[in-house]
């Protein structure tokens, strides 16, 4: 009842009676339920990661290891902010398993995922799928500040452990980064900031407004050089719309307008640009339906053997022999 509560009380103080739950009819989609006969990954952690970029605080994360992972072979890699949103067995999103059953039937490359949480002291609270840590971690300022702090972060201090630990390959087109409202917007500044280690972005109901700045994206792309970026946009009519409780409507904190905008400047600087309109309210229940195929299309260009005579590509992508 306490999410709901805005809505409520923005309606009545604008004399309208409470509008529908539009999240009602996102149903969990077939790919991000455990399937008879796929091969299950292996979450490995929780890891601690301390920061230099910012002093005094440690990041979270648990990594993915799907079933057909193989040391011998440089693989892909998947990056989640607030990571155990994405990774909650009971979530929207239950991003392993999609992975497991995308994976399976080789409609995604074998990858390496990572579930990040936003960085706190070690006297703050981790967050948790009830409290994702806005008040009480470093989120808000490394999430949604338009510096390289936060790709630091990724780049710097995440990497070099990944890159010690599992066979990831260096190429930038095999990397992809992801994440919701606040999460999307710092997962879209660590590849602008850094397009030589992330070109793909996934994006759901990304913050790109004024809570520290994050509207002025659009015109910053606009007078930029093109990156060499794939973007995936998520969001719902229903998200946040800048409508305050006296009435006064500010679009730099419409999170549906603001993403609208994402999504004509990158289109019209020619950006690899997919995105899907719903009308879900700001939260992850649209993902629970999309996130499947946005994983399908960021990573659709994976490789594939045309020789009719392969039946290993046309067979399933069992779990490696140990």
């Amino acid at each position: 009842m306490k999410r709901f509560l805005p809505y409520l009380l923005a309606a009545a103080a604008l004399g309208q009676a409470p509008a529908p739950n539009t999240d009602i009819h996102y149903k969990l989609a077939p790919d991000a339920q455990v399937m008879e006969g796929v091969p299950v990954g292996e979450i490995r952690g929780p890891f601690t990661l301390p920061s230099e970029a910012y002093p005094g605080t440690q990041h979270t994360y648990w990594v993915y290891v799907p079933a057909q992972y193989d040391a011998a072979v440089p693989t892909s890699l998947m990056i989640y902010q607030d990571g155990q949103a994405f990774m909650a067995p009971d979530g929207d999103i239950r991003a392993q398993v999609v992975m497991d059953n995308l994976i399976y039937r080789r409609e995604i490359p074998t990858m390496i995922g990572v579930f990040i949480n936003p960085g706190r002291r070690p006297e703050q609270p981790e967050p948790t799928p009830k409290n994702w840590g806005d008040r009480d971690t470093n989120r808000g300022t490394e999430y949604n500040t338009l510096d390289d702090k936060y790709a630091r972060v990724i780049v710097d201090e995440l990497m070099p452990v990944l890159y010690k630990d599992y066979n990831i390959s260096k190429d930038p087109e095999r990397h992809g980064i992801g994440g919701s409202s606040s999460g999307a917007i710092a997962a879209f500044t660590v590849a602008w900031e850094r397009p030589n280690h992330f070109r793909k972005v996934l994006s759901n109901v990304g913050s790109f407004t004024n809570i520290r700045g994050g509207h002025a994206y659009p015109d910053i792309i606009r007078k930029s050089e093109k990156k060499p970026l794939r973007v995936f946009l998520v969001d719902g009519r229903n998200d946040n719309r800048g409508q305050r409780q006296n009435g006064e409507y500010d679009e730099k904190r419409d999170w549906f307008y603001q993403n609208v905008r994402m999504q004509q400047a990158l289109q019209e600087k020619g950006y690899d640009l997919n995105y899907s309109w719903g009308i879900q309210r700001h939260g992850q229940k649209m993902l629970q339906t999309a996130f499947p195929e946005m994983m399908r299309w960021l990573w659709r260009d994976h490789g594939v053997s045309t020789d009719v005579k392969d039946m290993v590509e046309r067979s399933f992508n069992g779990a490696r022999r140990k």
